[in-house]
């Protein structure tokens, strides 16, 4: 996933907006996993993790993306997509050998708070989240971001959040729905979008697939 927004309070709020290579297969939402009963999420069908897991029973909810920093040994290296289910499950940080895993931004959410982990291949940093509406990007908690800087202050402003992600996807850096086409003629782009609510009394999520309304 490439872009989190996250409202925080007692009706928290959060939107994982995906994007990845079309060509790579997945599966929309559901409790795909026999060990983290009860979690749900989108299923990466070539590594079988996911990028936004939900735990509807512990009110939480966990997102994975990539970060930024130095890559994890080919011979070594695990796939990210269990660290959204370990933590939506127990409710921590997943305990691990991280220099297995590719830089990531990993969210952890419940009525509690919302916390970030960030490994950038030598180093984890935690960090809880300011009240309000924020963004995490590829880089973070990143305000120069062009995506942050662009629509930080929409999410903000905007009481349906699902009206930004109705816009055309763009090649521009600073699109929040993208679409690139590569040298190769493979297609990078926005594929999914997930939205969750979780409040003292039950949790909801709305699933959007990008795909069924656009090529590719």
């Amino acid at each position: 996933m490439c872009t989190l927004i996250v409202r925080t309070g007692r009706r928290l709020t959060l939107m994982g907006v995906r994007d990845e290579f079309a060509d790579r297969p997945w599966e929309g939402p559901g409790e795909h996993w026999p060990e983290y009963p009860g979690v749900i999420g989108g299923r990466d069908l070539k590594a079988g993790g996911t990028w936004l897991a939900v735990n509807p029973a512990a009110r939480r909810a966990a997102a994975l993306l990539n970060g930024h920093g130095k890559a994890a040994a080919e011979k070594t290296k695990i796939s990210r997509g269990d660290l959204a289910l370990r933590a939506a499950y127990t409710g921590e940080m997943p305990d691990a050998d991280l220099t297995r895993y590719d830089p990531f931004h990993l969210v952890l959410a419940d009525l509690t708070g919302v916390r970030l982990f960030s490994w950038d291949g030598g180093r984890l940093a935690v960090s809880g989240f300011p009240e309000g509406t924020s963004m995490v990007v590829n880089s973070g908690l990143d305000p120069e971001s062009e995506r942050v800087a662009a629509y930080l202050p929409r999410f903000r402003s905007t009481a349906d959040w699902r009206e930004l992600i109705a816009e055309e996807p763009s090649g521009d850096r600073g699109s929040l729905i993208v679409r690139h086409e590569l040298p190769d003629g493979r297609i990078f782009a926005s594929l999914s979008v997930m939205e969750v609510e979780i409040a003292p009394d039950a949790v909801t999520f709305e699933f959007t697939d990008l795909t069924a309304d656009r090529d590719g």
